[in-house]
């Protein structure tokens, strides 16, 4: 009698087989809506450090009545005219905010591209870049060879909802024109070149997107072919070759580009 109870409650093989198969099923259904979750809370991450920025760059303003720190033709964060160091005393107890969650690894390092860092005052990681536009640059070596009279200088400007300041971002900063190609391949390495500064900004962080802040200190997902459409500097021309309205066609984009939304 024993024996026939432990017979008859027992699995069999190929009922064991199937109930994985089942569970392996599942787990294949599940997974990606798994992953989807997960960057889509690392994109909310991303949007909350955003607005603590926007906190960050209120505070700076009012302590300066009104006027951005000047920028520097120089590659080093530890200028007391760059961004990163002119606003250190605001963000550097917060380290959290310093990154976004896709990106915490300096690429230099082994972080993939565009999901790399790079470092900052202090050593401290960032994986956000401010538009570079936005200094109130006045001499030829705060401008890094750029029209001075393109910088914006302030973060109160006509038209501020879409002007960029603060963004996801392969480097410290950025200095965008018009006519930037974006980048031929999907993560590749943007050399420091005054031409491909838009480069350093169009990265497929968030499904085709990067988040950021604006001179109003309004957050939005960007769609990468949006950037084009962005007010830049003051002379920034938003219909440019790289815009509907500038007569881009799907084929122009490198072919990792070409199915994202606009």
């Amino acid at each position: 009698m024993k024996e026939d109870l432990v017979k008859s409650n027992a699995f069999t093989l190929i009922e064991l087989l199937v109930v994985i198969a089942i569970i392996a099923l599942l787990m294949a259904i599940l997974m990606p809506a798994l992953g989807r979750v997960r960057q889509q809370a690392k994109a909310t991450a991303c949007q909350s450090n955003l607005h603590q920025w926007s906190l960050i760059f209120s505070m700076y303003d009012n302590d300066h009545d009104g006027r951005f720190c000047n920028g520097c033709s120089s590659y080093n964060t530890d200028d007391r005219r760059h961004w990163a160091m002119a606003l250190r005393s605001y963000y550097f107890r917060d380290r959290e905010i310093t990154l976004c969650p896709t990106a915490t690894k300096p690429y230099v390092e082994g972080g993939e591209v565009p999901y790399g860092s790079y470092r900052g005052p202090d050593n401290v990681l960032l994986s956000y870049g401010l538009n570079g536009w936005a200094y109130h640059a006045q001499a030829a070596d705060e401008a890094f060879g750029r029209p001075v009279e393109n910088f914006w200088g302030k973060l109160h400007v006509a038209g501020a909802g879409n002007i960029p300041l603060f963004l996801d971002c392969l480097h410290a900063e950025g200095r965008p024109f018009e006519k930037d190609a974006p980048p031929a391949l999907e993560g590749a390495m943007p050399a420091f070149d005054i031409n491909v500064n838009m480069v350093r900004f169009c990265l497929n962080r968030h499904h085709g997107a990067v988040n950021g802040l604006f001179m109003d200190l309004s957050l939005a997902k960007v769609p990468l072919k949006h950037l084009w459409s962005l007010k830049w500097h003051r002379n920034f021309d938003t219909n440019g070759p790289w815009t509907k309205a500038g007569g881009v066609k799907t084929e122009d984009w490198p072919e990792w580009m070409r199915g994202l939304t606009e």
